[in-house]
């Protein structure tokens, strides 16, 4: 028995199929890294307190209560519900059930008894719930002997699904278990080399599986978690490092700027001072720029914190020294505002090759796909000849009629918002490969960049430019006190008629598209909370013209608007011919606009923390101070308001990203949507784990440095093979 044989040798067909569907495990691997998320005693009683709402939980509690009510089925007789409480000790929660096997679940389900409950976590009148779970009682006809080693004995409670109870899977997990002692584990490939693993008193892998599913202590659990974190985090470093070492081998042109160019000429006409920050990041950028194997940096900042600026000094040290320079964004009115933003600073020096240019001065092009036929020959042709310098742009970029006369750098906005092969097909255009520079304003925690950007060089902004204005922030109860919005909309009317402008945010558009399969099947009433689709634009924006906002400029903003709408009202906006602009996300990066101070976001708990946090970078860019308020409908006691609770309390984005973190799972964070592939990590939390991430990536740079193509360690190579398949490894491609 191998790690990589399929799981239908070992359980059956119909069951590996329940398997590969509903939790995607494919192999007897993918089953036995398939780890309990927790484990209970089974005379032990589980917390109910902090269950997530609409996830399939298994907990371990006992029945207090269980009552039959009688209710009337709307004219079609009556119907009966047994509503079951159980309790941990501290909390309590209720299970329902109804039908035919109402009576089965009393007698079953008698006060006193202890079980496992499987089921989705819901909300019913305002109180968590689980509907017609599944369960295993866990002390009906035990023998008084056995009793006392039955209650001490560690429960694996599994990650799982409605098609499949952890108790399913702990028991196909035994025969995977059983059949691989059978063979002596001898189809284990063991990825840590037994230098290091002895180095760092680590267990061995047959062992630590053993552990991990089948602990008899505590102490199991915890040599198991070690071993087991310590594979995921050097693999991945291992992988991480390998870039690394390919990218050194590669060869570039240095980019040194000229002295008396280009670059001096911009940096003697800037009206104001960079800030310390900005100076140190430029001065680590132009050391990159300056070597013969291509620069890999990762520029990190606030909003506002000044990365186009920097971006913009690298742009013109390439110019400079011979080469152009290439900026990629994310949409079509990130691209025009960053080309009108570097035009404007640059002035004359943007204008090379025409009247009143400057000396030094070169072309700034803009290339999107809406640009007509004209604009875009001349761009084209301006890009092959050298004659621009600089051209921004959206994926338009990388259409193949595109070509550089010497592209050196390419500056990447927004990185997670490309895929690899965009950014490869611009990368390609390059007579050597250029310098690649990639910048995100969403705060990432050391120990992520340590892992998703973990092949780049990392610097941080995290000064802000003088003359920023603070944010404030509040969360508005929409459902338990409506006099709060009423008063956010008051608040939006004051800043208009102090001069100033708002954005109104929505998570939905509201057209046509955009209803296509909503709506379909009736809610329960345990998805009381989610029952109505997210607000949309286009009805918010006609209710606030018709109502609160009646006599304002309302204008709304959204993806699917014709390019030409969407820049002219993004104008009018930047001019202050639009009052309240209602939008969608579309505005999440880039927009500047100083004198808008307030946002308004409606149904906020349907963002991340971190999209908020960058939502509401739009406002208070001015001199004016900066006003946010998250609307929502959530209770009070749910995850979702403790969650808009946190961004009001800090405008610190390192620390809400550590919470948005921690509430998300570790697999979206590490590119799991990205690279459309299930995480390699089950173990490892890139938040709690920073001294193991940073100790792997230490010894895996070792390793690869000695042994670049890990002849000497098979065994990592093929725990490499599978767990970084080839959509992965694509993924951690990003520079």
């Amino acid at each position: 028995m191998r790690l990589e044989d399929p799981l239908k040798t070992l359980l059956g067909a119909a069951t590996a199929k329940v398997m590969a569907e509903h939790m995607d495990l494919r192999t007897v691997g993918d089953l036995l890294h398939h780890y309990p998320r927790k484990y209970a005693e089974r005379g032990e009683l589980t917390a109910l307190s902090d269950l997530p709402l609409d996830e399939h939980v298994t907990v371990v509690a006992q029945v207090a209560d269980a009552r039959v009510h009688t209710f009337n089925k709307g004219g079609r007789g009556k119907g009966q519900r047994l509503e079951v409480t159980i309790t941990d000790g501290s909390g309590r929660m209720q299970l329902v059930f109804f039908g035919r096997t109402v009576h089965f679940h009393q007698k079953e389900l008698l006060p006193g008894r202890r079980a496992m409950f499987a089921g989705k976590v819901g909300l019913f009148n305002r109180r968590l719930q689980l509907a017609h779970p599944e369960y295993k009682l866990l002390d009906a006809e035990s023998g008084t002997d056995t009793v006392k080693a039955f209650a001490s004995e560690l429960l694996p409670l599994y990650p799982a699904c409605k098609q499949l109870e952890s108790w399913t899977i702990e028991q196909s997990v035994a025969i995977a278990l059983d059949s691989m002692a059978a063979t002596g584990w001898s189809g284990l490939a063991d990825p840590l080399p037994p230098a290091l693993r002895e180095g760092r008193g680590l267990t061995d892998l047959a062992d630590a599986l053993v552990k991990v599913h089948r602990p008899r202590t505590k102490a199991d659990i915890a040599d198991a978690r070690d071993r087991l974190k310590w594979d995921e985090a050097f693999v991945l470093q291992v992988a991480l490092a390998r870039r690394r070492h390919a990218d050194t081998q590669l060869p570039a042109v240095p980019r040194r700027p000229a002295p008396g160019g280009l670059l001096d000429a911009f940096d003697a006409k800037l009206p104001f001072t960079l800030t310390e920050g900005q100076r140190k990041v430029s001065r680590e950028i132009f050391d990159d720029l300056a070597t013969d194997h291509p620069m890999h940096r990762l520029l990190q900042g606030e909003v506002g914190s000044g990365k186009t600026m920097v971006a913009l000094r690298a742009m013109l040290a390439v110019v400079d020294a011979g080469g152009q320079a290439a900026m990629l964004a994310p949409t079509e009115v990130l691209a025009q505002q960053h080309h009108r933003s570097v035009t404007e600073m640059m002035g004359e020096l943007a204008e090379g090759g025409m009247l009143g240019g400057a000396e030094h001065a070169t072309k700034v092009v803009l290339l999107t796909g809406s640009m007509g036929a004209a604009g875009r020959r001349q761009a084209l042709l301006d890009l092959i000849t050298g004659e621009a310098g600089i051209v921004i742009g959206t994926h338009a970029l990388i259409e193949d009629k595109v070509r550089f006369d010497d592209l050196g750098l390419v500056v990447v906005d927004e990185q997670h918002r490309f895929g690899v092969e965009q950014r490869d097909a611009l990368r390609g255009k390059g007579k050597q490969p250029p310098h690649l520079l990639v910048m995100t304003a969403t705060p990432i925690p050391r120990t992520v960049a340590m892992t998703v950007f973990g092949d780049l060089e990392t610097s941080v902004l995290d000064q802000l430019p003088a003359g920023r204005s603070p944010i404030a922030s509040h969360v508005v109860p929409a459902a338990d006190k409506p006099h709060f919005l009423a008063r956010a909309w008051e608040r939006v009317r004051e800043e208009v008629e102090g001069g100033h402008q708002a954005y109104v945010v929505c998570p939905r558009i509201g057209d046509e598209e955009d209803q296509k399969g909503k709506g379909k099947g009736k809610a329960s009433p345990e998805d009381e909370a989610e029952k109505r689709p997210p607000l949309a634009v286009l009805e918010v924006a006609e209710q606030l013209r018709a109502g609160p906002l009646a006599g304002l400029r309302v204008e709304v903003l959204h993806g699917r608007m014709h390019p030409d709408d969407k820049d002219d009202v993004m104008r009018r906006f930047a001019a202050a011919e639009v009052d309240v602009l209602v939008a969608t996300t579309v505005i999440e990066v880039g927009v500047n606009v100083p004198n808008a101070t307030a946002m308004v976001i409606m149904d906020a708990d349907r963002f991340g923390v971190s999209q908020l946090h960058q939502l509401r970078g739009r406002v208070g860019r001015g001199s004016a101070a900066g006003l946010c308020l998250l609307v929502t409908e959530m209770p009070e006691a749910s995850p979702a308001r403790q969650r808009l609770g946190a961004v009001a309390a800090t405008l610190d984005g390192f620390e809400l990203s550590r919470i948005d973190l921690e509430q998300r799972r570790e697999g979206d964070v590490l590119g799991q949507a990205q690279s459309g592939v299930r995480s390699s990590l089950r173990m490892l939390t890139v938040i709690d784990d920073e001294e193991v991430i940073a100790a792997a990536r230490e010894e895996a740079t070792a390793l690869v440095l000695a042994d670049p193509d890990l002849t000497a360690h098979p065994e990592l190579r093929t725990a490499l093979d599978a767990l970084l398949d080839k959509d992965r490894e694509e993924y951690l491609e990003k520079g």
